[in-house]
Formats: C-alpha cells, sequence, structure tokens
C-alpha cells in the first residue's frame, strides 16, 4: 500500500485540473514539455511520465513531432482502472533508476562470486538472445530478462535475486512501461543491449567487478536513453539530456 503519490501523478493531476477547468478542451495542443517542466520547476522526465499517465486514461494522445493533443476530459470520479494506474504503477524512468542503482552493484558483486558453470550459462542465453533476433522474434524479451536474473542468481545471494526477480515484476505489471515501449518503432536498439550483455559477461568472466557495474550502469543507460528518444513528443531527435542520470562518480567508486 502506497501512502503518497508519485511526483509524476501529482503533475498528472495538475494537468488534469486544467483540463477540468476548460484551461485546454479536446482538440487543443499541450504546451511543449519543456515548458510544463519549468511552469512546475519539475524535470522534463517527470513530466514525460505524468502524460502517459493522462495517455493510459484516454485524455491525450502523443503525436510523434507533432505535440500532446487532447482527446477526452476527466469524469468528477476517477474509474477504478484509472485509481489501479494512478496508484500501483511505476514511471518507467523511475524503474530504470532504480535498476540502474541496484543492478550495477549486483553485477560488481556477481563478479566475486561467479563461478564457471554461471558462465556457461549466461553465454547459453546470450545464444538464445541472439537466435530470438535473427528469428525476428522482437516482442521477446525473455532471454534478456532470463541474463540479468542469472547475474543476480551468480551472487549465491537469495536475497538479491529476489530482489531483482520483484523489479521485472513490477516491469511486467506496469502499463506506464508498455505503453512507453510500444512507441518503439526501430528495433535496431535490441541489437546495441546484445552487445552490452556481451561487455558484462566479458567482465564478469575475469571477476572485475568495477568493470561489470560499469557496464551494467551503461547498459541500462543505453535502454534509458532509446525510451528518452522515443517518448519525447515534440523533437524526435532529443537526445535525453534533461534526465537527472546517477553520477559517474557512483559508479566507479
Amino acid at each position: 500500500m502506497q501512502s503518497s503519490s508519485r511526483l509524476y501523478q501529482e503533475i498528472g493531476k495538475e494537468l488534469k485540473f486544467l483540463l477540468k477547468n476548460g484551461t485546454y478542451k479536446i482538440g487543443d495542443r499541450l504546451p511543449p514539455e519543456r515548458d510544463i517542466a519549468e511552469t512546475f520547476s519539475v524535470s522534463r522526465t517527470i513530466v514525460r511520465e505524468a502524460l502517459i499517465m493522462l495517455e493510459l486514461e484516454n485524455l491525450v494522445t502523443v503525436k510523434k513531432g507533432s505535440g500532446v493533443y487532447v482527446i477526452g476530459l476527466p469524469n468528477a470520479i476517477l474509474s477504478e482502472q484509472d485509481k489501479q494506474i494512478e496508484e500501483n504503477d511505476f514511471g518507467p524512468f523511475e524503474l530504470l533508476q532504480a535498476r540502474q542503482l541496484i543492478e550495477s552493484n549486483i553485477a560488481a558483486f556477481a563478479a566475486s562470486q561467479i563461478v564457471k558453470a554461471d558462465i556457461v550459462k549466461l553465454r547459453s542465453i546470450l545464444e538464445q538472445e541472439r537466435q530470438i533476433l535473427e528469428n525476428g522474434v522482437l516482442d521477446d524479451y525473455s532471454a534478456d530478462e532470463m541474463f540479468h536474473i542469472t547475474i543476480a542468481k551468480a551472487t549465491k545471494n537469495a536475497v538479491l535475486e529476489d530482489l531483482l526477480n520483484d523489479l521485472w515484476q513490477k516491469r511486467h505489471a506496469s502499463k506506464m512501461w508498455n505503453q512507453l515501449h510500444n512507441r518503439i518503432t526501430d528495433n535496431s536498439y535490441r541489437k546495441k543491449w546484445l552487445d552490452d550483455h556481451e561487455k558484462i559477461l566479458q567482465a564478469l568472466q575475469v571477476k572485475d567487478a568495477k568493470a561489470a557495474r560499469q557496464a551494467m550502469w551503461q547498459h541500462l543507460e543505453n535502454v534509458k536513453q532509446t525510451l528518452m528518444t522515443v517518448s519525447d513528443s515534440e523533437d524526435p531527435n532529443f537526445d535525453g539530456y534533461l534526465f537527472d542520470s546517477i553520477p559517474v562518480t557512483i559508479v566507479n567508486q
């Protein structure tokens, strides 16, 4: 049970108030994300997550390279489905930042605990990933998930394994994550993520904790940047520079 709203939920409520009081009507284009961010003194990422929430509630639609348009007005009473979205979901970038912090350190610890059998299994999973891509099954992320979970298992710490399983379950259950992920039309990123996995495995194989932490951090940074690009509604070339990333000093400790 969550005791308070997340920041993106608060911004979403503010935007819905503007829809309720007639500031914006059906068919209107909302201000650019950067302007909304400045108005509420929050990052552009928070605004983006708030807009995804409104999109799931069928209040706005995002037109790539054009903007965000109002397609519905909020009811006085939220539906049960909308309440669940607001109360139980996690912003995709909030979730990614948590994974970046936790999985980077899991990878570093796994480097000190990993054994040959773990390396063999990870190598097999990478081969599965390659086969999936070669077969063109681009909506199959099972091997991707298995790779990350297997690294957590390599720590030989059941608490860390359960923690990572929980993060992946949150991703599976997140309507906001799925809404954002469905906007990806260019699947070339899958090859880059596979290359990232190879770098992580190389660091684990030589038991280099610092390199494993850095490789995992960079992999999830690449995931984040891919989602940042497709989630921007004003500029398709936006590179995500406004997102508060984890300082590299944390990774290099």
